[in-house]
């Protein structure tokens, strides 16, 4: 007769789409200088020309991985996507130097949120690549619609990919 008792009823929010974790120009993932994301070995994705300092969480979900050099992050989205993150390429060889983490291992994000930051004065001193690449590492699970290279895009505004469940 009464609900008082019962537990409301969640609404899972299914993502569609991701938006740039960075600020730049978007490029082919085919593109980039780097065969294990050039020839899609992590997964389906894009990558970018990262012009800003920070990098946002292209979803909501969960920060399932910060690499300890904190070159590369991962988060699951809420509908199950897993997506990686890699900023710029040897930068694992850092060691984790010129990097800043925001936030920690677990912590659940919405789109845009900051989650790691980049001096980019000692990029530039390192001759760094900081072009970007986001993969979804479980793309064959799901239907993906890319957008296209050369597009200008703002971090955790402009949508990039759109999926739904295979």
């Amino acid at each position: 007769m009464f609900d008082f008792f019962k537990g409301k009823s969640r609404e899972v929010t299914q993502i569609t789409s991701l938006s740039a974790p960075v600020s730049g120009e978007t490029i082919a993932l085919e593109d980039v200088p780097d065969a294990v994301f050039a020839e899609k070995m992590m997964g389906e994705g894009i990558a970018f020309q990262f012009e800003g300092d920070t990098v946002c969480a292209p979803c909501d979900g969960t920060v399932s991985m910060i690499a300890g050099t904190l070159h590369a992050f991962g988060i699951t989205a809420n509908n199950d996507a897993e997506i990686l993150i890699h900023i710029g390429f040897d930068t694992v060889n850092l060691g984790g130097e010129g990097f800043t983490a925001l936030v920690k291992q677990g912590t659940n994000v919405s789109i845009g949120t900051p989650i790691i930051r980049i001096d980019r004065t000692f990029m530039a001193q390192k001759g760094i690549v900081l072009t970007t690449p986001m993969v979804v590492t479980n793309s064959a699970d799901f239907d993906l619609k890319i957008a296209d290279k050369g597009m200008k895009v703002e971090a955790g505004i402009d949508e990039v990919i759109h999926f739904q469940k295979s």
